[in-house]
């Protein structure tokens, strides 16, 4: 190292020019020795006007499905500038591991609030207990998490896919009633979510407690599509050609509804109104509801992907001191061939 900076020296006059070529030189000598290595480091959002809003890290689980695609857009047209907010936003694509990076991210940056909807339910302790102590209100959207200190975060908002479960299991009881069924052997598959998460956890739950009211209802399997059409049609080809005489589908969201309903088609089979298979579906999001319309589907039980502005009103109740509940569930309905035609129109998503 010693002849090359003089032979720098003699290439160079003055001082001036000597610090020029040192500054240039010592970086790639350091790198050649492993002295140095280069760091990457990740760039802060900021905007000039950041200084009076109210800064939120958003953390949304991924895109699988046009309803989580409506969740997201109600988050972000309700987190605006023009309301008072700076929005960070973080698609996860579905990994854990995504989010918890976000998370520790939003603290680096020392956003005012964290909003996420989890993944899954579990393994939130450590992150969490980050963002507490760097005294950062978190708020849950639409999935819950499992943690023993409830004070982890402050509030969550969402709905209810234990009851929304129950509503699916108490229709099909009316609907088997109505069709003089109900003494029938009914044989029943399910497409659930994503393996551990509030949505998945609440419906299956949910329906099992009204399925073990009836010893003729037979689930014959349940297996995970991981809310998504692709899945959902590949999990429904099998389950097909391993039992031929299914009665009745529980699809946890439209978007592998949909995808199961290609699947039955390609295969023949008859569903929906006028069908051999019942469909019970989840989410209510418009295309669904237009197949509701037209007895594709026989019912789709509604989660309402507009939370966007219960966040807004609760950032605004912290932010004048006030006091906000554990948890806001929102409004929901069912939907039918009777009752669908009217909410069309209205239906953005």
């Amino acid at each position: 190292m010693k002849k090359i900076l003089e032979k720098c020296k003699q290439m160079v006059f003055g001082h001036v020019g000597v610090c020029i070529l040192l500054l240039c030189v010592l970086p790639l000598l350091l790198v050649s020795h492993g002295l140095f290595q280069e760091v990457e480091i990740e760039q802060e959002s900021f905007d000039p006007e950041m200084e009076d809003l109210i800064v939120v890290g958003f953390s949304q689980l991924g895109s699988e499905s046009g309803w989580r695609s409506a969740h997201t857009l109600s988050v972000q047209d309700a987190l605006t500038k023009d309301t008072g907010y700076f929005l960070i936003f973080n698609n996860a694509r579905q990994i854990q591991e995504n989010q918890i990076k976000a998370i520790r991210s939003f603290i680096s940056q020392r956003v005012d609030y964290i909003v996420f909807a989890p993944v899954i339910e579990s393994g939130w302790e450590t992150v969490l207990q980050e963002a507490k102590d760097a005294g950062i209100p978190v708020i849950l959207i639409d999935r819950m998490v499992n943690v023993k200190d409830e004070s982890l975060y402050t509030t969550w908002i969402g709905t209810d896919a234990w009851e929304e479960g129950k509503k699916a299991g108490r229709w099909l009881e009316r609907y088997l009633r109505e069709k003089n069924r109900q003494s029938e052997d009914i044989n029943i598959v399910v497409l659930q979510g994503t393996m551990g998460s509030t949505a998945e956890i609440g419906r299956t739950e949910g329906f099992e407690a009204i399925a073990e009211n009836h010893g003729n209802w037979h689930i014959l399997e349940s297996a995970t599509a991981e809310f998504t059409a692709t899945r959902g049609k590949e999990v429904m080809r099998e389950m097909l050609r391993r039992y031929p005489n299914i009665d009745v589908l529980v699809s946890q969201n439209d978007d592998m509804t949909m995808g199961a309903v290609e699947a039955m088609q390609e295969a023949g089979i008859s569903f929906g109104e006028n069908g051999k298979v019942t469909v019970i579906s989840f989410d209510a999001i418009r295309p669904a509801l237009e197949m509701v319309n037209e007895g594709l589907i026989n019912v789709d039980i509604e989660c309402n992907p507009v939370q966007g502005a219960y966040i807004d009103e609760i950032i605004k109740r912290l932010e004048a001191g006030m006091s906000v509940e554990k948890s806001y569930v929102v409004e929901e309905n069912i939907f039918t061939k009777d009752n669908v035609a009217k909410f069309l129109d209205d239906r953005t998503y």
